[in-house]
């Protein structure tokens, strides 16, 4: 596996990535987080994961020994509205996904070692993360497992009603 930059050429990818999480979700009942339907037959998630290829997103690809993405990471300056301010500059991971199929294969654990470089190079102290906070938890745990520290809950009104989010940092 290698990680590369990626563009706005890459979108397909992700929404690929991001479509094969939804189905792996819903196979084990778990619809909370991001519903039963596709990302990239739904408009306003497709023009949303768009924006990734634009400033100030640096979207990271992992890709296997055939150049296919088995792994993208959003990265931006700039966290999103939801997220409290901090003090100081942060680089915020916009987007996480892996290939389901290649689950425990340490994809994700790459893309995380990849983002604290790039915070690293860019000489930022804060790494921070949002991801679903509902049900069991057990996302939450997978980023704790990754170094991460929970830091605040929110939640965001949408037409399936609240999620439930929690925000998580690694000081550098």
């Amino acid at each position: 596996m290698k990680i590369r930059n990626g563009g706005s050429e890459d979108i397909p990818e992700i929404l690929s990535l991001l479509d094969g999480a939804v189905e792996w979700l819903a196979a084990q009942g778990r619809t909370r987080q991001w519903g039963e339907h596709s990302f990239s037959g739904t408009p306003a998630r497709v023009e949303h994961i768009g924006k990734y290829g634009q400033e100030p997103f640096l979207i990271r690809l992992a890709v296997d020994g055939e150049g296919r993405a088995v792994g993208s990471c959003v990265l931006s300056e700039e966290r999103p509205e939801y997220a409290t301010a901090v003090d100081g500059p942060e680089l915020y991971i916009r987007n996480l996904v892996t290939d389901r199929t290649r689950k425990g294969s340490g994809i994700g654990a790459a893309l995380i070692a990849d983002a604290l470089d790039e915070a690293r190079r860019r000489g930022i102290g804060l790494l921070r993360v949002d991801c679903f906070a509902g049900g069991d938890r057990k996302l939450v745990g997978q980023y704790r497992a990754l170094g991460f520290t929970e830091t605040e809950s929110f939640e965001v009104e949408q037409p399936a009603g609240l999620w439930q989010g929690q925000i998580l940092a690694i000081r550098l």
